[in-house]
């Protein structure tokens, strides 16, 4: 869902796959399923109206039957689609925050444009919505659930 034409990488992986081959892909469901960045989202957002443009959840290919459509549409075979779960275990709300701060993806570069107060607001804002309002243990361990949209299909007859 970073790739900026998706239909020519796929038709691009299907000229280099023989007729027939697997051609397998996920991606996270930002809108709904990786509580993670939806806590995020949804705590910026609401301090920021304006950061709902920068959102993962307006991602393209992160909703269910994005990607399945995608294969159909450059004639793949036998396409399925399925979600895959896992559960994310954070050793504390400082394991989750943590990675924010390294400026990586559309959430940590939203974090590295903020004034340091904005940053903190945010984070302590996160913080009571994760760990301090029964998310979490007090500060301790906590568990969030990410799910990702699985595809895969067969690559066509030339």
């Amino acid at each position: 869902n970073f790739i900026r034409d998706p239909a020519k990488a796929l038709a691009e992986q299907i000229r280099v796959t023989r007729p027939g081959g697997l051609i397998a892909a996920a991606v996270w469901d930002y809108g709904d399923g990786m509580q993670m960045l939806r806590a995020f989202w949804n705590a910026a957002v609401a301090a920021d109206p304006a950061a709902d443009a920068r959102d993962e959840r307006h991602m393209p290919l992160c909703r269910h039957s994005e990607l399945s459509a995608l294969w159909l549409s450059q004639g793949m075979l036998a396409v399925g689609e399925r979600p895959l779960a896992i559960q994310q275990h954070f050793a504390s709300f400082d394991d989750y925050w943590q990675p924010f701060l390294g400026g990586q993806g559309p959430a940590g570069a939203y974090v590295a444009s903020l004034a340091a107060d904005k940053c903190d607001a945010l984070r302590d804002r996160l913080r009571r919505m994760l760990v301090d309002t029964g998310g979490g243990n007090g500060g301790g361990p906590f568990v969030l659930t990410a799910r990702a949209w699985a595809v895969k299909g067969y690559a066509p007859p030339r």
